[in-house]
Order: structure tokens, then C-alpha cells, then sequence
């Protein structure tokens, strides 16, 4: 009852007919009875963070722009990089193609028509180099959104700096590793949730040791809402992840106030100005005290949630697509003054294929324009104190609470999500909106109403056949140049340590890795060692 009650707003009195997003109710006016007391806004950089994590935010340091790109070949992605870093990014953003998110090699079956198309074909130590030629690994920050072969995936980068002569210990950037949202949403994973946690756990341990600088997980709630959730669902799903996450280190045996601290988290940004804006703020607050609180951390910088945004790429629209280059501005603008610390803006093409060099470039604009013309830097928190958005944040917080105080009871996310809990409530909310959009009461620009005016055509960008040719040319040349003997001896140890649950197994990935075992041939291991996955929601 008490989630029902928290999305009610039973003392809101709104008007019918206005709510957000997520269905909270909306008064038509707001004032200063609806203000919490002082202590519960605080101020930037003071427990619980509502305001934001640091005293000065972006006064002292502008959120990271970091573009998500990959495509075709390494190679191709290599240079967009290289042109994003030119045109003024600060961080970069790894896309990989539906193959190697999958883990299967450029050559298998599976992988008929998917190598380079959504994402870059990244398969051995020999992709990852050409990936990063040119590129010091020493003095960039390097996102990689992969999940269920994130460990592999990570010791093909460590492995690669290696080669540049740098160590894991200077290594700065993020693998996602977030596999409870594959299961709940995006549905690209390998094995079952207990060996798939298993797999994060060895991650803990290893960066925790051997790469400090590294954050092992970044607690997704993109793809959550990309699939249908609302945004007080994403927001609980995600900190119901994290919360998952936190337990499994602390069982592992690590210390809380090592490891929390290099936990990250990435969330989507709709359409809803405020509700976006007052979901940042609540899951700071809610954070810090589930780290306090809940899991005794001490560290005040175990406390923070430190996040990266990306503007929705599922409220983009291959009808009027100039219309997306508006949506990405008014959804970057509200992560910005929701205090984000990294932002991926989404290119107005997205809807017809990969991003073009032109798009990327727009994308990019578009956060450098309310960084240095907007003003909206120079304020920390400047919403802060409003009547409306203060009163908004308790609701998310509120809300929020109660869905992961329903998760707790069921025994927490994984028994949830094996359960299926997640993945439905999210059909519900994706089926209600899609109602909505057909019955014309939620309006779709261009979709459900003013949908006239001329036909845009736009450039789009074209990934030839050749690209999957020459990468299955390259695996193939890669198994043929290297050491058989030498493969064969560390797949072998994978397997040895797959079946020791007390085994660390980066370390042997590693080794594996360095002799150029590949991403198919590990990832194999582990359907043979721990099974595959079905997901209980459609069998």
C-alpha cells in the first residue's frame, strides 16, 4: 500500500489530468507549505547531497562530455574518437556491436549480420589495440557500456595499456558490468544471475586491488527506462542494483569504504523537465543514506552518488527528426541542473542509424552551449529551494523508497529479478504508455499531433558488408599467428577457476587475454561452466 499511497499523492489535490511521467500528481500551484525542512535540502557537498556532490559542482569542474560512439571496425571507431577528442570531448564512450555484447566472436553463426552494426566488433587484445592506437590510455577516462562479458572486455584493456607501457593502477574510465538490468531489461546476458554476480564479484576483487582508479560498476538505470519503466521505477530499480552490488562486495570480503567509492551510476533523461531534475536529486539523497546507514561506510566520499546521464534515446523520433536536436537540449539542460558529473547527448539521426560525423558534432554543441552560453554553470543547484521541485524530490524519494522496500521483502533484486517482479511492473508502465500516446493524452510531437510540414531527409551513416568480412578475416588471422599451446593451456585454467567458486578469475582471463585467446572462446567457458539464461517473464 505504501507504493500505491507515494504515487497517489493522496495530499496533492491535483487537478485531474496533471501528472508527471511517473504519474505523481501535480498541483497547480505551489508554495512554501510544500517546502521540506531545511535540513532535508541542505546545501552542495553536505550529507545527504541533495544539492549536489561537490561544494562548488561545475564552478569548480564542468560535467565530462562523453560521447558514446562505436561502429564497423575498430579502426572506424578509433578515428571518431581521435575527431570527438579534437571537436572538445572530455571522456570517451565505447559502443560495442550486438556480437560482442553477446560474447560470441565475429565468425560465429550468431553473428551473421550483426558485426559493426550497432556498436564497434571488439573480439581479441588485437581489436582492442587498433581501438586505442593512438590514444594514451594514461590521459583519457574511457567508458566501456558492456555487461555479461565486461570482464573479459576489461582485461582486453588492461592488457592494451599494458602495451602502451601503462599499468591498471593508472587506468581511469568505468566497464558498466551492470548485468541485474540485462535481466531486467535489456536482455543481453550469458549466464544465470548467481555465476553472472559471481563474475562482478572477481571484478570487485581484482580492480580493488590492482586498479583503484577503475570503477568496476556503473549501476545502469538507462537501459531500465529505455525499456518502459517510469521514472520512479528507474530510480528504484537502479538503487535496488546498486544495493545488490554493495552486499556482494561486502560478502566477497572487501571493505566498504574501499570499493563504494569507485561504484558509479548512469540514468537516462526524459522529457519531463522537473520530474528528471528532482530524480537526480532524490537518488543522492537516497544513496547516501542506504551507504551510511544501511552498509556502516565511514568515508564521506562512499556517500556520494556519482553519476552519468544520456538523454533519452528512446523519446527520439525518425518522424521530424530535427524535433530530437530540441528534445536532447531540454533533456541535457535538466541533467545539468540535476547535477550531473558525465553527459552523453543523443545525435537527431539516431532513429535511422548510427550516429553521422555532422550529428555527433550537434550532439556535442549542445552541451557545450549550456556549459559556457546558457549560464546555468554558474549557480550550484540553481533550483534549489524551489516550492516545486523540493516538493517533487521528497515525492521521487518517496516513491522511490517504497518499491525497494517491496524488493527487500521478496528477498532482494536478484530473488526479484529471477522471479520476474522488475521485468513486469516495467510492461505494465511501457503498456500505459503507449495507451496514453494512442488515446492523444500524452502528446508526441510529430507522432500523435502536428505531424504535418515537409518531409526531412537526412544523411545517414552506412556500414558496408566489408566491414564484417575483414573482421572475420583478422579473428581469423589472429588464431593462426599466436600461441596454440600457450591458448589452449589458459582456457583451460578459465575453466579450472570457473569451477572453484573461491577462484578469482580475472587473473587467468587476463593471462588468456594476453596470449590472445579470444571473446567467443572465453565467453564459451562460461555457457559451458555456468549454463545460459532464460528469462522467466517469457518462458
Amino acid at each position: 500500500m505504501k507504493l500505491e499511497k507515494a504515487l497517489r499523492g493522496e495530499d496533492a489535490r491535483p487537478k485531474p489530468g496533471y501528472e508527471t511521467m511517473s504519474g505523481i500528481p501535480l498541483k497547480q500551484v505551489y508554495g512554501e507549505d510544500d517546502l521540506p525542512p531545511p535540513a532535508r535540502i541542505g546545501a552542495a557537498g553536505d550529507y545527504p547531497f541533495t544539492r549536489g556532490i561537490h561544494e562548488d559542482m561545475y564552478r569548480g569542474k564542468l560535467w565530462t562530455m562523453r560521447m558514446f560512439a562505436g561502429f564497423g571496425t575498430p579502426e572506424e571507431t578509433n578515428q571518431r574518437f581521435r575527431y570527438l577528442l579534437e571537436q572538445g570531448q572530455t571522456g570517451l564512450s565505447t559502443a560495442f556491436d550486438m556480437p560482442t555484447l553477446m560474447g560470441y566472436d565475429p565468425d560465429h553463426p550468431r553473428s551473421l549480420g550483426e558485426v559493426g552494426r550497432e556498436g564497434v566488433s571488439v573480439a581479441s587484445l588485437d581489436d582492442m589495440e587498433r581501438l586505442f592506437a593512438q590514444i594514451p590510455l594514461d590521459r583519457v577516462s574511457t567508458s566501456m557500456t558492456i555487461n555479461a562479458p565486461a570482464i573479459v572486455v576489461l582485461a582486453f584493456y588492461v592488457a592494451a595499456a599494458e602495451k602502451q607501457g601503462v599499468p591498471a593502477a593508472k587506468l581511469r574510465g568505468t566497464t558498466q558490468t551492470d548485468i541485474l538490468k540485462e535481466f531486467i531489461a535489456q536482455k543481453e546476458w550469458i549466464s544465470p544471475v548467481a555465476p553472472s554476480m559471481r563474475l562482478i564479484r572477481d571484478m570487485l576483487i581484482w580492480c580493488t586491488r590492482e586498479a583503484p582508479l577503475w570503477n568496476t560498476i556503473s549501476i545502469s538505470g538507462y537501459h531500465i527506462r529505455e525499456a518502459g519503466a517510469t521514472a520512479v521505477q528507474e530510480l528504484a530499480f537502479t538503487l535496488a542494483d546498486g544495493i545488490a552490488y554493495v552486499q556482494l562486495g561486502i560478502d566477497a570480503g572487501l571493505d566498504v569504504d574501499t570499493f563504494g567509492k569507485r561504484l558509479s551510476f548512469f540514468f537516462d533523461v526524459h522529457n519531463d523537465f522537473f520530474e528528471e531534475i528532482a530524480k537526480f536529486r532524490a537518488a543522492r539523497r537516497i544513496w547516501a543514506r542506504v551507504m551510511k546507514e544501511r552498509f556502516g561506510a565511514k568515508d564521506p566520499r562512499t556517500w556520494l552518488l556519482r553519476t552519468h546521464a544520456q538523454t533519452a534515446g528512446v523519446s527520439l523520433t525518425a518522424q521530424q527528426p530535427f524535433n530530437n536536436i530540441v528534445r536532447t537540449t531540454i533533456q541535457a539542460l535538466a541533467a545539468v541542473l540535476g547535477g550531473t558529473q558525465s553527459l552523453h547527448t543523443n545525435s537527431f539521426d539516431e532513429t535511422y542509424a548510427l550516429p553521422t560525423e555532422e550529428a555527433a558534432t550537434v550532439a556535442l554543441r549542445t552541451q557545450q552551449l549550456i556549459a559556457f552560453e546558457s549560464g546555468v554553470a554558474q549557480v550550484v543547484d540553481p533550483l534549489g529551494g524551489s516550492y516545486f521541485v523540493e516538493n517533487l524530490t521528497d515525492r521521487m524519494e518517496e516513491a522511490a523508497m517504497a518499491y525497494i522496500t517491496r524488493i527487500d521483502e521478496m528477498g532482494g533484486i536478484a530473488r526479484a529479478v529471477e522471479e520476474g517482479y522488475p521485468q513486469r511492473e516495467i510492461a505494465r508502465s511501457a503498456y500505459e504508455f503507449q495507451r496514453r500516446v494512442e488515446e492523444q493524452t500524452r502528446i508526441i510531437v510529430g507522432i500523435n499531433k502536428y505531424t504535418g510540414g515537409p518531409e526531412n531527409k537526412i544523411p545517414t551513416l552506412k556500414i558496408e558488408p566489408e566491414v564484417e568480412r575483414a573482421q572475420r578475416e583478422r579473428i581469423a588471422a589472429v588464431r593462426a599467428r599466436r600461441d596454440a599451446a600457450r591458448v589452449a593451456r589458459s582456457l583451460e585454467a578459465i575453466r579450472q577457476a570457473a569451477r572453484d567458486e573461491k577462484a578469482c578469475l580475472f587473473d587467468p582471463i587476463l593471462e588468456a587475454v594476453r596470449g590472445y585467446a579470444t571473446l567467443g572462446e572465453i565467453c564459451q567457458i562460461f555457457r559451458d561452466e555456468f549454463g545460459e539464461y532464460s528469462d522467466p517473464a517469457y518462458c
